[in-house]
């Protein structure tokens, strides 16, 4: 099941031809991301407190179909495709609303320690509610 969050295209997201500029799309990931997690009732703010950990980028790919331009309402989806101990495979688009897919990608996203930024195992909290939202 993918969660869906609703992205408005602004001036600032786009190029001089008012074509949302190819790199805005892995921010509009990254907020449908937050606020999959969120959903789940995982605030990566109070991780970082409570945990000392954060989610870091480790690898994208990302394949670009058609433009979205200024003023267009998006729905950009994050579906978990996998989860191990210490990253998480993530299925990414943007639609337009009439489902025509803009852009697709794949995210790794990987558990570090805050301060260090050296690998580690997820806390148990995440896992347990990434197996309750399938």
């Amino acid at each position: 099941m993918s969660f869906r969050h609703r992205v408005r295209v602004y001036w600032e997201d786009t190029d001089a031809g008012g074509i949302v500029f190819y790199a805005n799309y892995l921010k509009f990931f990254e907020r449908a991301r937050t606020e999959w997690l969120r959903s789940l009732g995982i605030a990566q703010s109070r991780l970082r407190e409570e945990t000392g950990g954060i989610f870091v980028v480790g690898a994208t790919s990302v394949r670009y179909l058609r433009p979205a331009r200024l003023d267009d309402e998006l729905l950009v989806t994050a579906t978990l495709e996998s989860a191990g101990r210490a990253s998480l495979i993530i299925a990414q688009q943007a639609l337009a609303y009439d489902g025509a897919v803009l852009c697709e990608g794949e995210i790794r996203i990987g558990w570090v320690d805050a301060a260090t930024l050296k690998p580690g195992r997820m806390p148990a909290m995440i896992l347990d509610a990434l197996s309750n939202s399938k």
